[in-house]
């Protein structure tokens, strides 16, 4: 009897769970589903599961996300590919809920499933699904109905393609915006399983009504139809439809309308070819680089140095450059920063006399921008220009506001100098960089903020690198010393571990000569913070030497520490201990 049972019992449990009022139970439920499933088998998942979850009417959106993403998973579960039908109905509830994300979901899983459905299925159950979406008197149905043409419509029978195309353009003039705006979105992706001959008659005539909607939510979704039929058509069918939409677009009463449109302009260009962006597209760029709004310029100033790409550096620098100098001082600090995280691309664009003359002035300007992310930006990016102009020139140029730069009151700028300082020092050579940028480098280990004095220590072990371990020997490794005993506990920390980064880059001798006496010395520093931060360098030491260096001069010292009143200096100068005996032995 109780083998008879045991069938039955997950669909009784999940049932019981499915309609309990704690949540979690009904969720973890429906995670369960493919396990459950697996129970039942195939042919009572089909027959007995599937109904249930169709008329499963949970209220929460939780349960019924879950639901919908579990759902597009589950061909295997009910017997593959040729009972795939079975699972549309409980999708197809789900695409009618009140919830945005659910409905999301349910036309992911339904795509999903239409796109490994076999193409009789396809017209036998799919299409009829889509049919009923777009027929449905809640506006939520059809807004689902329209991300789901695009799998329908390949199977369909050419009366049935004909009807399909009818519909979707009926859903692109709802009475909702939301459906007309699901429609608009939906676009591109329809377009692209249309045969051309249908493109140029149905698909564009939508797309003008759409372009014209008196919503620009709308207006707006229809910017990225553009992009994606401009790469569906011939080009010139492009430049005669979509051109003029995009120059009308760029001049739209919506600010979101001409925000799109600046974010998608670069992409048009492709589409279009060289001399129709020339003519239309370029023109329409410049006003929105002189947009009225911070939001389009926001996005045109991103994308400067790609539509300056695609245009001659003559043109460049006669449509363009005019603009950004303009940018450049723009009253909306967010549009310098966009401007300053892409100019310096343009530099390779322009060439090496269009840089000096024409975008240095503009960078320095932003190098000195009161706003500490426009000046970030800037730095960020400066290898760029160092390839076009050369060292020489960005010494002399650069350099005077890299040093400002480099004492700035906000911290974050700071950071980004010392990053770039390595990259720097590799191109200046080493005779200049102790001339300019030497001094800079040790007066950042005694920065206020910890960040800092942690990328100096970093900074110091990658210029060592750079510039060999006899200039660190007479550069770093006498400042570094002389810093160890500086009264403050956290300076002195950082010695620490500068010496540990140091060590080694410097070799065994360097090491046990000069940094090891450093470390020794301050295991018997007061704080106890140095303390066990020394345990640890020792530790790190222990490879670097030769062994009767750490039988002599470590061991002795950790055995000290592991004595200590602390319990953190005890537990790091124990696993310090632990570290030269496992080498002893493996020796």
């Amino acid at each position: 009897m109780s083998t008879m049972e045991e069938p039955l019992y997950p669909i009784a449990v999940l049932i019981d769970e499915l309609k309990n009022d704690d949540i979690q139970l009904r969720l973890n439920s429906i995670r369960r589903l493919s396990t459950i499933a697996r129970a039942l088998g195939e042919e009572r998942t089909r027959k007995e599961l599937i109904p249930f979850l169709s008329e499963n009417n949970d209220d929460d959106d939780e349960v019924l996300l879950a639901l919908a993403e579990e759902l597009g998973v589950f061909i295997p579960y009910v017997g593959g590919v040729e009972y795939a039908h079975v699972l549309l109905p409980p999708l197809e509830t789900l695409c009618t809920v009140e919830e945005t994300c659910v409905r999301d979901k349910a036309v992911e899983s339904l795509c999903r499933i239409g796109s490994q459905m076999r193409e009789t299925d396809l017209v036998d159950w799919f299409i009829p699904l889509v049919k009923r979406l777009a027929a449905g008197e809640w506006f939520t149905s059809r807004v689902s109905a329209c991300g789901l043409f695009h799998i329908a419509y390949p199977s369909a029978p050419e009366m049935l393609k004909t009807e399909l195309r009818s519909i979707y353009s009926q859903l692109c003039q709802d009475d909702m915006p939301m459906v007309r705006r699901s429609a608009a979105s939906n676009l591109g992706k329809f377009a692209a399983t249309v045969e051309s001959v249908h493109l140029k008659a149905d698909i564009l005539s939508i797309f003008e009504d759409l372009t014209q909607d008196d919503q620009d939510s709308v207006r707006l979704l229809a910017v990225e139809g553009c992009a994606a039929l401009g790469k569906l058509l011939e080009p010139q069918d492009c430049v005669a439809h979509i051109l003029p939409v995009i120059v009308n677009f760029s001049q739209d009463k919506s600010w979101r309308v001409r925000y799109m449109v600046a974010n998608q302009l670069y992409e048009l260009c492709e589409a279009v070819g060289p001399e129709p962006t020339r003519m239309d597209l370029v023109p329409a760029y410049v006003r929105l680089l002189r947009d009225n709004e911070a939001e389009v310029r926001i996005a045109a100033a991103g994308k400067v140095t790609k539509f300056c790409r695609i245009l001659s550096p003559e043109h460049a620098i006669q449509h363009i450059l005019p603009c950004v100098k303009e940018l450049s001082s723009d009253s909306s600090q967010h549009v310098r920063s966009a401007l300053a995280s892409v100019i310096m691309g343009m530099a390779p664009v322009l060439g090496k006399d269009a840089t000096i003359k024409q975008l240095l002035p503009i960078f320095l300007s932003l190098l000195k921008d009161e706003f500490p992310d426009v000046r970030l930006n800037i730095i960020s990016k400066l290898d760029q220009v160092n390839q076009v102009i050369g060292i020489d020139l960005l010494s002399q140029s650069l350099l005077p506001a890299i040093v400002e730069l480099a004492e700035d009151r906000h911290w974050r700028v700071r950071l980004a100098i010392i990053e770039y300082i390595p990259l720097l020092a590799s191109q200046l050579g080493v005779g200049f960089f102790d001339d300019k940028l030497g001094a800079l480098c040790m007066q950042w280990l005694q920065d206020k903020v910890y960040s800092i004095r942690d990328a100096a220590a970093n900074n110091l072990k990658r210029l060592a690198e750079e510039f060999g371990p006899e200039w660190a020997m007479e550069h770093i490794i006498p400042q570094v010393l002389e810093m160890s005993t500086n009264p403050h506990y956290l300076y002195r920390m950082t010695i620490i571990r500068a010496v540990s980064l140091l060590a080694p880059v410097m070799g065994s001798e360097i090491t046990c000569s000069k940094l090891l006496p450093v470390v020794v010395n301050a295991s018997k520093d007061r704080v106890s913070n140095i303390k066990f931060n020394v345990a640890k360098v020792l530790q790190s030491l222990i490879p670097i030497v030769d062994q009767s260096v750490a039988e002599k001069t470590i061991r002795p010292c950790l055995v000290e520490l592991s004595e200590d009143p602390d319990v953190d200096v005890r537990f790091f100068a124990n696993q310090a201990l632990q570290t030269i005996d496992s080498v002893m032995m493996s020796s």
